[in-house]
C-alpha cells in the first residue's frame, strides 16, 4: 500500500479505472452480495486511542474489519516494522494472513485502521480471484473495493494537508476517494462526512460528489439539463444521417443502427455497466446487472 509521501496529486487520473472496479464488484459479488455492505464500518469499531495498547488496539480494529469486510474465518497477524510504503500483507490460501505496518503507525495510530482496511481488502480480493492487471490497476481496485465495501472513509480521512505537510493514503486521489464514496452513499443512503476527523478530507467527499452526481444527469437519462439534452440531440440526429460515425468520446453515450432500429448506450450511473435501450422517445431501462431502474428520453 502506497504511502502517498510527497505531492499529494489531486483531481481524477484514475477515474476510469475506478468505475472499472465498481463494475468489476457488481459482476462478481452480485447486486444482492454488493447489498449485503449495506451498513459502513463505525467510527467506534475502528478508533485508538494513545491509551491503548498498540498490539490489542491493532488487533481489535483488525477485527472490526475482518467482520466489515465479511471474512468470518480470516485472522489477520499484525506486526510494525521500518518499510517504504504504508502496509503490506502476504496473500495465502489462509485462514491466518499476516500484515506488517510501517513503523510510523506506532505513533500515528488514528490512521491504523485506514491502512488496515486496505490491506484486508486485499485479502477479500484474493480471495474473490478478483484482480486488475497491472500493480497500479490492481491497487485501484483494491481502494475502490475498500471504499465500496463500507471501510474506505477511513483512506480518505487519513488524508491531511496544509502548507507545511500532507499526508495521503492509498492510489486514488482525495477526489476519487470523494467519488467513489459519494457512489457508495448513493446507493446505500449514508452520509459519511459525519465521520470524518480530517477538514481536507469533507473538502476533499464534496468535490467528488458534485462529480458523481453528474452521473446521475447525464443523457439519455431524463435528469439530464438543457446543454446535454441538446447536444444529446445532435448527435443523435448525426448517427440516424451517418450511420457507423464514429462515436465522439467526449460524451458517454454512443448509437448504433440494427436491424430492429436504432439503439443508444450509455453507462449505468450506479454501477457503470453499459445499457442499450432503444431510440424511441421516452423508455424505462433495468440495469441487468445492479437492478437499478432507469428513466431515459432517448
Amino acid at each position: 500500500m502506497s504511502n502517498g509521501g510527497g505531492e499529494v496529486v489531486h483531481g481524477y487520473p484514475h477515474l476510469d479505472t475506478a468505475r472499472a472496479a465498481i463494475t468489476a464488484l457488481y459482476h462478481r459479488l452480485s447486486a444482492d452480495g454488493v447489498r449485503a455492505y449495506d451498513t459502513s464500518v463505525a467510527p467506534a469499531d475502528v478508533a485508538f486511542s494513545d491509551l491503548d495498547d498498540l498490539h490489542l488496539g491493532t488487533q481489535r480494529v483488525a477485527h472490526a474489519l475482518v467482520r466489515q469486510l465479511r471474512l468470518p474465518d480470516a485472522r489477520m497477524i499484525v506486526s510494525f516494522r521500518e518499510m517504504t510504503h504504508a502496509a503490506h500483507v502476504e496473500l495465502t490460501a489462509g485462514p491466518e494472513y499476516f500484515i506488517e505496518l510501517n513503523n510510523r503507525f506506532r505513533t500515528h495510530r488514528r490512521d491504523i485502521g485506514a491502512a488496515l482496511a486496505h490491506e484486508i481488502t486485499h485479502v477479500l480480493l484474493h480471495r474473490l480471484g478478483l484482480t486488475f492487471p497491472g500493480t497500479r490497476d490492481n491497487e485501484i481496485l483494491t481502494d475502490t473495493a475498500t471504499t465500496y465495501l463500507g471501510a474506505g472513509w477511513l483512506l480518505l480521512d487519513a488524508y491531511r494537508e496544509d502548507r507545511d505537510s500532507s499526508q495521503k493514503l492509498g492510489y486514488l486521489t482525495p477526489e476519487e476517494f470523494g467519488y467513489v464514496l459519494a457512489k457508495r452513499a448513493a446507493v446505500f443512503d449514508e452520509d459519511p462526512r459525519i465521520w470524518f476527523t480530517s477538514p481536507q478530507a469533507y473538502t476533499a467527499y464534496t468535490k467528488g460528489s458534485v462529480r458523481a452526481e453528474r452521473d446521475e444527469r447525464r443523457p439519455p437519462l431524463t435528469t439530464a439539463g438543457w446543454t446535454g439534452r441538446h447536444r444529446y440531440a445532435k448527435d443523435r440526429r448525426r448517427a440516424l444521417e451517418e450511420p457507423g460515425a464514429a462515436p465522439d468520446p467526449a460524451v458517454p453515450y454512443s448509437f448504433e443502427t440494427l436491424p430492429d432500429g436504432p439503439r443508444v448506450s450509455f453507462p449505468c450511473p450506479t454501477c457503470l455497466q453499459r445499457i442499450r435501450v432503444p431510440v424511441r422517445g421516452r423508455v424505462r431501462a433495468r440495469c441487468g446487472l445492479c437492478g437499478s431502474v432507469l428513466h431515459c428520453d432517448t
